[in-house]
């Protein structure tokens, strides 16, 4: 019999404390994830309806990656291209904005006085012969669209677009020409995402299209499973505004922090399209009514908070949960 490997071992340590380093979802709809194939994918993750939780090697596979910027920029400085490593920021309105890796202002050497977009990237090794074979564009949409948005955003022509083989350390290079209509219609899609009070549809209603089988909501898409996130981006009381900011209907309160927007208040009420039961509206527009199953459960304040019924639907308004509530006003289902 095989026993199982000790769980405080220093590579498990290791990734435990990355995980527990993990940063929160970005507030705003980033100019990386516009090439995504999917508008509903970006709306959820827009909404913080579905968040990806990374083990911690992969979190450790990330770091790798920023770390490889400083190194790139250092070789390319040493060859004489002027690297500015100032994460520039472009903000389009809407909710739409990224930052740069970089700006090379001249020295590429097949356009020495030419300013280029800078953008760093690592493959593993299928990745990286991948796109050596196809060219960004066809094996890295998303890389390309991430590029033609910088260059719309600064008005710089060429991007300069720099590969690193994470098995070998080959390098693979392309300088990237500028296409507006590419840009334009990338910017306009986030916008028009960001804003989008109702769900969009899927990329493919098929639990095993290629692009579906390993997305971080194939389950809320193709098994009903309901968000597990009770914050101000999935309260139906809340809406993105043009300027960029959050208002809350309830509340009558504009520009909701970022911070607050984590955890909301007790007053959240699921948004409709992120669980798969039916609703019944209330009069006084506080609260609503599902119907989970053969019983219907009160989603307000007063009754069962949103946190309770994402935590466990399946026991909320069961008598024994009732009766509990009935001895201990203030219990709260809570797994």
């Amino acid at each position: 019999m095989i026993l199982p490997e000790p769980i405080n071992t220093i590579p498990h340590l290791i990734d435990q404390y990355h995980k527990s380093q993990s940063e929160k979802p970005r507030p705003h709809l980033g100019c990386s994830l516009l090439g995504h194939p999917c508008d509903r994918w970006l709306w959820l993750s827009f909404r913080w309806a579905v968040i990806e939780a990374f083990e911690g090697r992969i979190l450790r596979l990330f770091r790798r990656g920023q770390n490889e910027e400083a190194i790139i920029i250092r070789d390319l400085r040493n060859i004489g291209v002027d690297v500015r490593s100032s994460q520039q920021r472009v903000t389009f309105g809407s909710h739409v904005s990224g930052s740069l890796d970089g700006v090379i202002e001249s020295g590429v050497p097949e356009a020495p006085t030419k300013r280029h977009v800078a953008e760093f990237k690592t493959h593993s090794k299928k990745s990286f012969d991948d796109m050596v074979k196809g060219g960004v564009e066809k094996s890295k949409p998303m890389h390309y669209v991430q590029m033609q948005v910088y260059m719309h955003g600064t008005d710089i022509l060429r991007a300069l677009y720099v590969a690193v083989c994470k098995d070998d350390d080959r390098l693979y290079v392309e300088r990237v020409r500028y296409d507006p209509d590419v840009a334009t219609r990338a910017v306009e899609r986030g916008q028009r995402i960001a804003l989008a009070d109702r769900m969009p549809p899927p990329v493919s209603t098929d639990p095993t299209w290629y692009q579906c089988r390993f997305c971080p909501a194939h389950g809320f898409c193709h098994k009903a499973e309901p968000t597990r996130h009770a914050n101000c981006r999935t309260c139906a009381h809340s809406s993105p505004l043009a300027n960029s900011t959050w208002r809350c209907e309830r509340h009558d309160a504009d520009n909701i922090p970022v911070n607050f927007q984590h955890t909301g208040c007790d007053d959240h009420i699921i948004h409709p399209d992120l669980v798969p039961w039916p609703m019944i509206p209330s009069e006084d527009g506080h609260s609503v009514m599902w119907r989970i199953g053969d019983r219907v459960i009160e989603n307000s304040a007063s009754a069962y908070k949103s946190r309770e019924i994402l935590a466990n639907p399946a026991v909320c308004g069961t008598d024994e949960v009732e009766n509990v509530k009935r001895v201990f006003p203030d219990a709260e289902v809570v797994a």
